[in-house]
């Protein structure tokens, strides 16, 4: 069974050491999305920097897929980010 590993970035990087076996590449795209909405979910302002991923890389490196969100901010009043 092939290893997928799950790597974040948020301005800074985090590399996922161990990975996760799963059947297919299928699987590992569901698991990245869950993943992602878990961070997001639990960590609002991640969002922060303004872009978040979850890259997906094989055993050997290779990049097989990323999950990039962004914000955009529009244009604000006031510093508070009130419109």
């Amino acid at each position: 069974m092939p290893r997928f590993f799950f790597n974040t970035a948020d301005g800074g990087r985090d590399e996922d050491k161990n990975g996760v076996e799963l059947p297919s590449l299928a699987a590992a795209r569901n698991e990245a999305t869950r993943y992602a909405g878990s961070v997001l979910g639990d960590q609002p302002d991640i969002l922060s920097n303004g872009r978040f991923c979850v890259e997906v890389t094989d055993a050997d490196g290779e990049l097989l897929f990323e999950i990039v969100t962004s914000m955009v901010d529009g244009t604000v009043n006031g510093s508070d980010g009130t419109l």
